[in-house]
């Protein structure tokens, strides 16, 4: 798990030349103040207001003077571990603003981060888990930057990473968030996920994991019920989806899983593009469904409206339900271009 080059400390590099020859923006043409931006500007400068453009780019020369520290010294105090922490996590808070998400990528912020998660020696976990949190950040909904982490193969990189950390469930669960974030409501990423070898071991990893199991039945959801779904993607993906209809439908499973499977069983329905996944579970489904009416008439509890509402509604589509025209087994990619992972 490294980067394209043979030093595996050319991300911090890269940032500190970055942030020596750009401010993360583009040249504009120069223009005389007008009147009322000069009394803006002034009041500016009278109240203190923070530039959060600048601050971010102070904020990440302080931190990469401390990783620079780490690196040279192999080690770290708790109170430099602590300073970092609440530096990275200022920096998160700004980076939620689309127009500071792109002035930091400008800043070479993305391999920055992908250095950073995957520096196991010298950078602090916590650190770690803070920029898995700020690459989620960045990329929710936001298709430039979404693509910039494509390009540079994040999926790839992080779904090594994910397999790569067996004990530690918090981890594993950010990089998930990380991925899930670079993927989802982006039509190119998604058709990335869908061709990369490992995305389907990931998610089913995800799946029976305690610690990840909500964030990659969230994800498996989103996957399966977007816009460009396919029925490629839903044989892909088919056993997952298995998986969640035999563990996560039962009385005793944990009430927020049963709910968004019923969700994602709702959708497949309703959607039509591949229904055949949820048909060889049908009749167990209505069995279940039924029994947890009869119970969920009763309590007629606020806690449980939303639940009884899927099921009822779940057990309609199912009876109308009929089975896919072609094999599933047979169906082809959507043939779009993708960068290379």
């Amino acid at each position: 798990m490294s980067s394209t080059t043979n030093d595996p400390w050319a991300w911090l590099g890269l940032l500190k030349w970055s942030l020596a020859y750009s401010d993360g923006t583009s040249p504009s043409a120069a223009h005389p103040l007008s009147d009322a931006d000069r009394e803006f500007l002034e009041k500016v400068m009278k109240e203190g207001i923070i530039n959060e453009g600048d601050r971010m780019k102070t904020i990440l020369e302080e931190v990469t003077m401390q990783f620079q520290k780490w690196k040279d010294t192999k080690r770290y105090t708790q109170e430099e571990d602590d300073q970092v922490s609440d530096l990275l996590q200022e920096l998160r808070d700004i980076v939620e603003q689309i127009d500071y998400a792109t002035a930091f990528c400008s800043l070479q912020g993305i391999p920055f981060l992908l250095g950073c998660v995957q520096e196991t020696e010298c950078i602090p976990r916590s650190s770690r888990l803070i920029c898995l949190g700020i690459l989620a950040t960045l990329c929710q909904n936001n298709p430039e930057v979404q693509k910039q982490l494509l390009e540079r193969g994040a999926l790839q990189i992080l779904s090594d990473l994910f397999f790569a950390t067996t004990d530690d469930g918090e981890l594993r669960s950010r990089i998930l968030q990380a991925i899930s974030a670079n993927v989802r409501s982006y039509d190119l990423a998604e058709a990335v996920f869908d061709q990369l070898e490992q995305s389907v071991t990931l998610l089913q990893e995800g799946l029976s994991d305690p610690s990840t199991v909500s964030r990659a039945l969230f994800m498996l959801r989103a996957l399966l019920t977007s816009d460009s779904t396919s029925r490629f993607r839903m044989t892909r993906f088919q056993s997952c989806v298995l998986y969640a209809l035999d563990n996560f439908c039962g009385e005793l499973s944990d009430i927020h899983l049963r709910e968004v499977t019923l969700e994602l069983v709702q959708q497949i329905l309703i959607q039509k593009v591949s229904v055949n996944p949820i048909l060889s579970r049908k009749n167990a489904l209505v069995v279940t469904g039924v029994a947890r009416v009869s119970e969920l008439r009763k309590l007629a509890s606020d806690d449980t409206a939303l639940e009884l509402n899927l099921w009822e509604e779940v057990i309609q589509l199912l009876a109308r339900a009929q089975p896919d025209l072609v094999n599933n087994d047979v169906a082809e990619p959507t043939g779009k271009e993708v960068p290379p992972q």
